[in-house]
């Protein structure tokens, strides 16, 4: 697996399927979440709330993932996945590791040979964007996928940098 870092919109990229930093409501927000649904179009939403009243009536749990259509997006699947809240307590790092493990799990599920995601948790739920760099780093080279590329996509240079330094 070729694993790589850009700075860039993560909603431009052309891979196969995007993760996209989402709540647990599943139902838009800001950030990369507000991103993806602005870039997607009302159909990525009106899919969100599909899953929500049939198979994730109770909101998708933290470090799990669960893809849709990307509808007007280059990437033909977003992988919704929600990071843990570090201002909420959610501190374990296996929780973070778990949303990119879950993430490349669903995107063989889907097909999916090439993926990118942005610093799940980084920013506003409070991780450093270092550790959250060095946590999916090792999550997605520890993996076992039929992935064959992920992208890190990230929205700053200093994330970018904490990426790379992660990749060595």
């Amino acid at each position: 697996m070729r694993i790589e870092a850009v700075r860039g919109d993560i909603t431009t990229q052309g891979v196969d399927a995007i993760v996209n930093a989402a709540n647990s409501r599943l139902l838009g927000g800001g950030g990369v979440d507000g991103a993806i649904h602005a870039a997607a179009g009302p159909q990525l939403l009106a899919a969100c709330e599909v899953l929500r009243r049939t198979s994730l009536p109770d909101g998708l749990p933290v470090g799990e993932a669960v893809a849709t259509p990307g509808f007007r997006l280059p990437a033909r699947w977003v992988i919704h996945t929600v990071g843990p809240n570090r201002h909420r307590g959610q501190t374990d790092p296996a929780l973070l590791a778990s949303c990119f493990l879950r993430s490349l799990a669903v995107a063989d599920e889907v097909g999916a040979v090439s993926v990118a995601a942005p610093a799940v948790s980084a920013g506003v739920y409070g991780w450093g964007v270092e550790d959250v760099a060095r946590i999916a780093v090792e999550a997605v080279r520890g993996a076992t996928t039929r992935v064959e590329v992920v992208r890190f996509v990230l929205f700053s240079a200093d994330a970018l940098a904490a990426f790379e330094d992660a990749l060595g």
